[in-house]
């Protein structure tokens, strides 16, 4: 989750949020130096006292600023091509789960299990216990197992919203009369938070998502524990 006064990502807990954070820090660094050139070259031609009235045109500046530019944006759009790609692939995922938006809570179904579907609502402020977090908890938190490739099919039943988890990587909007497919993975078990990320009405800012991340061992006590539960 994110901590007060932040200014970066969250910690990565999927290998897509490493690889984006990576790439952020790639792309910024190739920022930096631009603007570290581009700053000196404007210093440094404010300041001169030496020009040249007779010089109309060069030729190794023209291929200079046409070659560097295009070098750079090879630079970002490569790995950024290739972090895409990794987002939109989904080799023999282990779990689906359908992701339902609503005004305003969010709804599940696990499809390799018969039965396992409930709706996840925020905890208001006066029911939260010691340790909960005031705007972020649910009472039903969507369980999946550690370390196993994941589906998400995500639509919506009225408006526009955007199922998000910072700290995995995920953000994919639910679109009414439209199903989005997107991947999921954790490689550590924790609770991972996220919100709706598309304004969606007046509520917009009370429909949360927990995830948790279990070994899978857990994971399968949960699932026959809830499909009982809920028969």
């Amino acid at each position: 989750m994110a901590l007060p006064s932040q200014t970066g990502f969250q910690d990565a807990a999927s290998p897509i949020m490493e690889e984006l954070i990576h790439f952020h820090d790639h792309a910024l660094m190739i920022v930096l130096l631009i603007s570290t050139f581009v700053a000196y070259i404007m210093i440094a031609m404010t300041t001169t006292t030496m020009f040249d009235l007779y010089t109309l045109d060069s030729q190794e500046i023209e291929i200079v600023w046409t070659i560097l530019p295009a070098a750079i944006l090879i630079l970002i759009a490569l790995p950024s091509l290739r972090i895409l790609y990794l987002m939109d692939e989904i080799n023999d995922p282990h779990l689906t789960i359908k992701t339902i938006g609503h005004q305003w809570y969010w709804s599940y179904e696990y499809s390799e299990y018969e039965n396992l579907e409930f709706d996840s609502y925020l905890i208001p402020t006066q029911d939260l216990t010691p340790g909960q977090f005031r705007l972020l908890e649910t009472d039903h938190r969507v369980v999946i197992p550690v370390k196993s490739p994941i589906r998400l099919m995500i639509t919506a039943e009225d408006v526009l919203h955007s199922w998000t988890v910072p700290a995995l990587g995920v953000k994919m909007d639910a679109v009414p009369g439209r199903l989005n497919q997107t991947a999921l993975s954790a490689f550590r078990p924790g609770i991972y938070y996220g919100q709706c990320s598309e304004i969606c009405g007046a509520n917009h800012s009370f429909m949360p998502i927990v995830i948790e991340a279990v070994p899978l061992q857990n994971f399968e006590a949960w699932s026959s524990a809830m499909t009982e539960y809920l028969l």
